[in-house]
């Protein structure tokens, strides 16, 4: 899936002569290889100076490739937007503790988003002989893991070039096994630059391969079949998904096979037809009204990994143990807790809990079904696409943050669009999404900076299926991950950035009037301390100075149209493009402006 414009760059200036293995180091740079993985992103460091030198003079900087960036956090984010277009891990490389601490962010949100990631660090040297003075005592730590092992799958810290072979190999097997989720393997400074001394033997990778998917035992498969079945209000909660168009098609068969009401979430990726007559609700982060009257009726809800089940529920009720309906949750998510973090929210009251990938789940379930039924069922209850709210009745004036949706709604008639990111507040009633790789939801953990690498991540991911990747960001977003577009530039990933530039930390905003209303004192006081103005900064410069072409600030529709219109045209010459777009504070979803 390598662009012939980035194998052409930074290439050694002296071919590389040998491969044979001679440093340990090496056996590392093998190792990636034979994954197949095809990029290493990577912010540089001494303290893997032996692995740098192994993928450039042993690799010749191919099969994997690295992609440079000018922070950690753009390291960690460009994986995570490459994982979340393939459901396939990338390999990142973070520098002794400090850089794998500018990273930690968004490690957060890989692992909150649950994709699969291969982290390498570095440390030491750990012999105390190897160090030398200052600079390497202090990037050297007993136990670096323990920056990141609340969440990553599993961490490792090998002492010897077998070692190194193991614990890459079942990384590698652990990330992309279901439930998958970063893992990170620290190599020792000093081993990487040991020279081998004995036989190495690196195992056949197939034979190590992810088992499939966990599936439903057949008592769940008989039970959730007869729970189907026989009832007359089914609602189905699809949450995260992979991005196989034959996982799509078999969740549509599903719902259409049981005549379910569906419901999606705007922060998961998306898996399922939003202009289906099934899908009842816009997706969205929190209940809407639509969604709401299908709980209140539904007499079965049947949860296929959705996040925060029981959280969403209590938006119809609080006592979630109390609604009428029968619930099902299918979800391997529990392997995965533990008691640092909260990621695995509220203990669910369900009828039936099924440890399983919900996509395996569903392959088992629908033949079970459409044995138990016969024909497709009559849909219960019909919704259908949102009616789009088009362009806000001033937009040649000035722009709401829902005019850059409608915009894209209009592209979207023309070209296959991917939707990499959006801002908080997106409004998903005009933007449809017809397929798995129309949405890839939101950054898991929310953190900020993240945006920026995502849309690099998709875009480097989807270079060559004729898609353009689009970022919608905000402008705090931006600005913390701004230097991110240089590996853009550098690397020529086509891509379109537009920030919904409100010139504030808005969201913080609406979270300081609540309070102020709690406290009865004034709300006018709400952007003290929030706003990104006077001066203005200057977005477009920033990215120019990135190497990215760049218009603005951009105030009107027909601006900003035209702005589209030429980032479409740069994008599909192969380059990346930014447009900073001056809305309105606000929220484009009224929900969302309730809750902040």
């Amino acid at each position: 899936m390598q662009d012939p414009v980035i194998q052409n760059i930074d290439r050694p200036t002296v071919p590389v002569k040998s491969n044979d293995l001679a440093w340990k180091s090496d056996v590392a740079a093998e190792l990636l290889r034979r994954s197949k993985i095809p990029f290493v992103v990577l912010n540089p460091g001494a303290s893997y100076r032996g692995l740098h030198d192994s993928l450039v003079n042993y690799l010749g900087n191919t099969a994997p490739q690295m992609l440079l960036c000018l922070n950690e956090d753009h390291v960690v984010s460009i994986a995570h937007g490459y994982a979340k277009a393939t459901d396939q891990p990338l390999a990142c490389v973070l520098h002794s503790n400090v850089g794998l601490m500018h990273g930690l962010m968004g490690i957060f949100n890989a692992w909150a988003d649950r994709v699969p990631m291969l982290i390498l660090g570095a440390t030491g040297p750990v012999q105390p002989e190897k160090r030398r003075p200052w600079i390497d005592w202090i990037h050297t730590a007993k136990d670096q893991g323990a920056l990141l092992r609340h969440y990553v799958k599993w961490d490792d810290e090998p002492r010897s070039v077998h070692g190194v072979i193991e614990s890459m190999t079942r990384a590698l097997q652990m990330t992309t096994s279901a439930p998958k989720a970063p893992v990170y393997v620290c190599l020792d400074a000093g081993l990487q630059e040991e020279p081998i001394a004995d036989a190495i033997d690196i195992p056949d990778f197939d034979r190590f391969a992810a088992p499939d998917a966990p599936c439903g035992t057949p008592a769940d498969i008989a039970e959730v079949a007869d729970m189907v079945a026989a009832a007359k209000h089914p609602v189905f909660l699809i949450g995260r998904g992979s991005r196989q168009q034959l996982h799509w098609d078999r969740r549509v068969e599903l719902a259409e096979t049981a005549g379910a009401a569906v419901i999606t979430s705007l922060r998961e990726r998306a898996v399922f037809p939003t202009s289906h007559a099934q899908h009842i609700s816009p997706p969205s982060g929190w209940m809407t009204a639509g969604a709401k009257a299908a709980i209140k009726d539904a007499d079965l809800i049947v949860s296929f990994d959705w996040v925060d089940l029981n959280g969403y529920l209590q938006q119809f009720d609080r006592k979630t143990h109390r609604l009428g309906a029968r619930i099902v949750h299918v979800s391997l998510d529990s392997i995965l807790h533990n008691g640092w973090s909260m990621d695995h929210f509220a203990p669910v009251a369900a009828d039936r809990h099924v440890m399983a990938d919900a996509d395996a789940f569903i392959e088992q379930l629908l033949p079970a079904i459409k044995s138990r039924l016969g024909k497709p069922r009559a849909p219960w209850l019909k919704g259908g696409p949102a009616t789009p709210r088009g362009f806000s009745d001033d937009a040649e004036k000035e722009l709401i943050p829902h005019d850059i949706e409608a915009l894209l709604t209009e592209l979207q008639k023309q070209h296959p669009i991917t939707l990499a990111h959006t801002v908080i507040g997106w409004a998903s009633t005009d933007l449809p999404m017809s397929g798995p790789l129309d949405y890839l939801g939101h950054d898991g953990g929310a953190g900020l900076a993240a945006g920026p690498g995502l849309t690099i991540g998709a875009a480097l991911a989807l270079h060559d299926t004729g898609r353009i990747v689009v970022g919608v960001l905000g402008d705090g977003d931006f600005l913390q991950g701004a230097t991110a577009l240089w590996t853009a530039a550098h690397y020529s990933v086509p891509c379109l950035f537009i920030v919904s530039n409100n010139r504030s930390n808005f969201n913080d905003e609406v979270h300081q009037e609540t309070v102020a209303k709690t406290r009865g004192r004034p709300v006018e006081n709400r952007w003290v301390g929030q706003r990104i103005d006077d001066p203005a900064v200057d977005l477009a410069a920033i990215a120019r100075a990135q190497g990215v072409d760049a218009i603005g600030p951009v105030q009107t529709l027909s601006e900003l149209r035209d702005a589209v219109n030429q980032g479409l045209d740069a994008v599909k010459s192969g380059k990346p493009f930014f447009i900073d777009a001056r809305v309105k504070p606000g929220y484009a979803n009224i929900i969302v402006s309730r809750h902040g």
